[in-house]
């Protein structure tokens, strides 16, 4: 798994404006991770992870911010109930929450409209998929037998494009999730840089 020299802010960003941790755009195959910071998604995370040592392919978390709405921050526990919208600390948590749990994972994030539909949230998720041409896309998902059917699921809208293969992830515990980060035989400190819009 690649580390790559941090940049300062305004370095690489992806078509839509999104921002690199590690320095620059990937190169080769990705397991990618759509990350709210959640239960499930912590799971799929490390379900990737483990994947990615076996296969020797590199894991980035992504995740899509709306930009100003405390509300639907706090209600993922993103900010504290009585913080002030910050977007910086609330990419600081998520980049934390993916390096703490996975430290060989990297992390990439966009802002969205503030009151930004799950539809245009999958679509942002799609675009860096594809962007990073990604091979597998794990999500989280409780609902597995709805999820490619659910039309306002961001997990269903991701699911259904068949440009990469989609491995749903149902397990909120998997065995290894607390072990992985000490366990890995790739560990590797990863950068606090981070560039929000």
């Amino acid at each position: 798994m690649n580390c790559w020299p941090v940049v300062p802010a305004g370095g690489p960003t992806g078509p839509m404006g999104e921002a690199y941790f590690g320095g620059r755009p990937r190169q080769g195959v990705t397991l990618l991770v759509p990350f709210d910071g959640s239960d499930l998604a912590e799971a799929a995370l490390v379900r990737a992870t483990e994947f990615g040592t076996v296969m020797d392919e590199d894991v980035l978390a992504v995740s899509v911010v709306p930009k100003n709405n405390a509300k639907y921050a706090r209600e993922r526990g993103w900010l504290d109930p009585e913080t002030e919208y910050d977007g910086a600390a609330v990419v600081s948590t998520l980049h934390r929450q993916v390096t703490d749990l996975c430290p060989d994972a990297d992390f990439r994030h966009a802002f969205v409209g503030r009151y930004a539909p799950s539809g245009a949230i999958a679509r942002r998720v799609r675009a860096m998929a594809k962007d990073e041409d990604a091979s597998m896309v794990f999500v989280g998902s409780e609902n597995a037998g709805h999820l490619v059917t659910a039309v306002s699921s961001v997990g269903g809208s991701i699911a259904a494009d068949d440009s990469y293969d989609v491995v749903i992830v149902r397990d909120r515990h998997p065995a290894k999730t607390a072990s992985l980060r000490d366990a890995s035989p790739h560990r590797r400190s990863k950068s606090d840089f981070y560039a929000p819009d």
